[in-house]
């Protein structure tokens, strides 16, 4: 966390994953004042009651880090999961900063990753976390989106995708050759990760934890690439899936360039290696370390935000 500050005109900014929830404060010449992170959470735990009391919990830890270095007049939140209804979201958020609703404003994280990305028109963001999507912003402010369906149903190539894949395969491989893994770096990796190699931990693994939680196996699975082929092909089809996302957004808006940001896109160079390998040459990719708490915060330190 950063140094206490006495500024008055502070932004907060916040980007809430199923890994982590970061933020930032920034005054309104745009310098960050102070950052930090809690637990991960996801607007689609808005669902159920005990979700909701776990997004209140997490809500309520940062508040008390982000008091401790200052109290901001506006916050700008990006949630992933995010589809809509922000009200008792803003409500919880402007109880525990002592600030009115109307300062909160709440959307999609990817909205504010994007706008820390690219300027509207300019390009498209593929972001790779827990789970994936492709965005774009249009000159008009309108957002579009290609995948970020959410884990049950695809986000393919993201952390999640990533870990359920290597999961498949290797109890696939268990079912044809019992204790198979003890002859694969990435079996016994992930084994080592979910705390033991009978299908009860891999079990209470998969269907127990957090998304977020569960997606940080796939740092397992890049930790084995070099010693493991099976490793190698997820992230290398990873890499294709992010492609996919990208070329879903070219067919609908024409070639522009594309961003590649998220903590998955990161896990190992074959990700981004095979996903330019897959597009098309003439359509430039960089790689994006995504800060969109930091822009979060100044967006929400203006004073017309």
């Amino acid at each position: 966390m950063g140094k206490t500050t006495s500024e008055t005109t502070l932004g907060l900014g916040i980007d809430a994953g199923g890994t982590q929830t970061r933020w930032a404060l920034a005054d309104a010449a745009g310098r960050v004042a102070a950052e930090g992170s809690v637990a991960g959470l996801s607007a689609l735990q808005m669902a159920t009651p005990a979700g909701r009391d776990a997004v209140r919990d997490t809500f309520a830890a940062l508040a008390q880090d982000v008091l401790a270095s200052g109290k901001p007049l506006r916050v700008c939140a990006g949630l992933t999961g995010f589809g809509g209804e922000s009200e008792l979201l803003a409500q919880w958020l402007a109880e525990l900063l002592g600030i009115a609703p109307t300062a909160v404003t709440v959307s999609n994280d990817i909205e504010i990753a994007y706008l820390d990305s690219f300027q509207p028109g300019e390009g498209y963001l593929v972001y790779a976390g827990t789970g994936s999507i492709a965005a774009y912003i249009d000159e008009a402010g309108v957002f579009h989106r290609a995948g970020g369906r959410g884990v049950t149903l695809d986000d393919g190539g993201g952390g999640f995708w990533i870990a359920r894949e290597a999961m498949r395969r290797i109890w696939r491989r268990e079912d044809e050759e019992p204790g198979a893994w003890r002859d694969s770096p990435m079996a016994r990796a992930v084994f080592d990760h979910v705390g033991g190699s009978d299908w009860s931990h891999s079990r209470q693994f998969i269907y127990g934890r957090e998304r977020g939680e569960v997606g940080k196996l796939a740092l397992a699975v890049a930790a084995s690439a070099r010693d493991d082929q099976a490793a190698r092909t997820i992230l290398q089809q990873a890499g294709r899936e992010l492609a996919r996302l990208a070329l879903a957004l070219v067919s609908r808006f024409g070639a522009r360039p594309v961003a590649l940001a998220g903590r998955a896109a990161e896990l190992h160079p074959l990700i981004a290696e095979t996903m330019r390998a897959t597009l098309p040459p003439e359509l430039t990719l960089r790689r994006k370390t995504a800060q969109p708490h930091f822009a979060a915060a100044r967006m929400a330190a203006q004073p017309k935000h």
